[in-house]
């Protein structure tokens, strides 16, 4: 399995989504777009999975190559190719497919739960997890769902928080990856850092890290079942190479 990740900052890689995919024996080609990396063929590819970051998937202006990546998702995954994509990733899915990414209301912001849909009790790569699923928030935009997509998780505040198109396409708002460790690195971006302190206050990085090292293996073996059961898909997955391709 030939597997290409995209990054949009260096300090979020795919964690415990890496680790099973080297546990399987995937290749992994790694992308980071913000240093002025070039996206290869998707068709050389078996799956994407697509990571987060600070910027927003309207940031066209100051970083064109949003738009090319935009492209690049929709070409890719209406020709059948499996996609994941977690935060950033999830809202690149989306806008690909048509829908639109706005602010939200109010930044989301620390450990906080979301709700699994009547669909996810079904779905093949949800079904088992907990109908109140603990997660890391850490966003400030929402995003409409695309035609033919099916809801699988809601918060209050963002009742889109994760979605399937088609057999293969998953996307999640919410972090279920990472580490203590990717966790503390996290706090010392600016961008991310402001965001604590405009949503928790003051000293709130400190107390978030500890949190999550409170609920870290619960969040990352969320995170392994999840993934696990995506490339469980992807294992039998056949791309269809149609660009005309809809939502099964």
């Amino acid at each position: 399995m030939h597997t290409l990740v995209i990054q949009h900052i260096s300090c979020e890689p795919p964690g415990v989504y890496e680790d099973v995919l080297t546990e399987r024996g995937a290749t992994i080609h790694r992308v980071e777009l913000d240093e002025g990396e070039p996206l290869p063929d998707w068709r050389d590819f078996s799956a994407i999975v697509a990571m987060g970051g600070p910027m927003s998937v309207n940031d066209e202006e100051e970083l064109p190559w949003l738009r090319a990546e935009k492209t690049f998702i929709a070409e890719a995954v209406r020709a059948g190719l499996p996609f994941f994509g977690a935060c950033l990733g999830v809202q690149l899915l989306a806008v690909s497919l048509g829908a639109e990414v706005v602010p939200g209301a109010a930044p989301e912001v620390g450990l906080l739960p979301v709700f699994l849909t009547e669909a996810a009790s079904t779905d093949p790569v949800f079904a088992g997890l907990p109908r109140e699923l603990l997660t890391l928030q850490w966003h400030g935009d929402t995003f409409s769902l695309p035609e033919g997509a099916v809801l699988l998780a809601s918060s209050p505040a963002f009742p889109n928080q994760a979605f399937r198109w088609g057999r293969s396409a998953y996307g999640i708002q919410f972090h279920l990856e990472l580490s203590r460790e990717m966790a503390a690195e996290w706090t010392r971006v600016p961008a991310y850092a402001d965001a604590l302190t405009r949503v928790l206050g003051p000293g709130s990085a400190t107390a978030l890290v500890d949190q999550l090292a409170a609920h870290a293996d619960e969040l990352r073996a969320h995170g392994r079942q999840v993934f696990e059961r995506w490339l469980d898909l992807v294992a039998v997955a056949e791309p269809t190479l149609d660009l005309a391709s809809t939502p099964d």
